[in-house]
């Protein structure tokens, strides 16, 4: 079984970090907080009350329900932001994920820009794709280390009931699986090669589990959003039963997805730890 899944309160990198200067965009070095606007709000995550103008753009979130953060520069995934409820003067809190930011002393050089893609033109060129194969913290992990590839979210699709819980889908009876948003740059990598490398980071093979992790929640699955990823995703399974490979990969049309609890996003990267069930493969010849 998988290791504890308690929420952390203090594993995040900059959670208890109180030293001057800017913080910036892992993925593409834009500046988005200044360290006067960090407060502690004892959520676990580093907190914020502003953001550098014109950093941050707030976007409806896939559950309905938050506003999700994302890099006004690269479209990165950072957070949420939550309105109202008193911890500061200005009444906001931006909850960001230590693994989207990296921090610059004062006094020393802010980095170049490493892509200045307004957020309108990512709009347009950015493409989203879901996979699950078994705990979503080795997918995601793996997955995210890909070149193109913008941000992964951690979350449940293919389920009957809305907006599920962690405990509720680990009882197997909502019918979701443990499914990561990739969001990937076409104009350095495209759908083929990520759905290719996730093929080579799970076991296709094995049914409603996923090494230690047993039950339907665990499950590979590949969710399509449209007629050319149902296709390469044929394609590359009917390569691989070519290759000899028994494959129980489930093909379905995207439904909502419902991202998983803040603790469950980034949790390697947060707690240090490595995958227990997911490593690479080379499958395709």
């Amino acid at each position: 079984m998988r290791p504890s899944t308690s929420p952390p309160t203090s594993s995040s990198p900059f959670h208890d970090h109180h030293e001057e200067g800017t913080y910036i965009c892992k993925q593409c070095d834009a500046p988005l907080y200044f360290s006067t606007d960090k407060f502690v709000s004892d959520c676990g995550w580093p907190s914020f009350d502003d953001e550098i103008d014109g950093a941050v753009l707030r976007v409806p979130d896939a559950d309905g329900m938050r506003t999700e953060i994302i890099c006004a520069t690269c479209g990165g995934h950072l957070g949420h932001v939550f309105l109202g409820e008193g911890l500061t003067q200005k009444d906001t809190r931006h909850c960001v994920n230590s693994i989207s930011m990296k921090f610059i002393p004062a006094g020393q050089e802010l980095p170049s820009l490493v892509q200045t893609a307004s957020s309108a033109s990512q709009e347009v060129t950015n493409q989203t794709a879901y996979f699950a194969g078994g705990c979503f913290w080795g997918t995601e992990h793996l997955v995210e280390a890909l070149d193109g590839v913008i941000s992964v979210r951690s979350g449940y699709m293919g389920g009957r009931k809305d907006d599920p819980t962690y405990e509720e889908i680990c009882t197997g009876r909502t019918g979701h699986a443990e499914t990561v948003e990739v969001i990937f740059d076409p104009s350095k990598t495209d759908y083929r090669t990520v759905a290719k490398y996730f093929f080579e980071i799970h076991d296709p093979t094995q049914q409603d589990r996923q090494g230690p992790d047993v039950g339907s929640q665990y499950r590979s699955a590949v969710f399509y959003v449209d007629t050319e990823q149902r296709d390469t995703t044929e394609e590359l399974i009917q390569i691989l039963k070519g290759n000899g490979y028994d494959v129980v990969t489930e093909v379905e049309p995207a439904d909502i997805f419902w991202p998983a609890e803040e603790y469950h996003q980034d949790y390697y990267a947060n707690n240090g730890n490595r995958p227990y069930c997911h490593f690479y493969v080379k499958r395709f010849r």
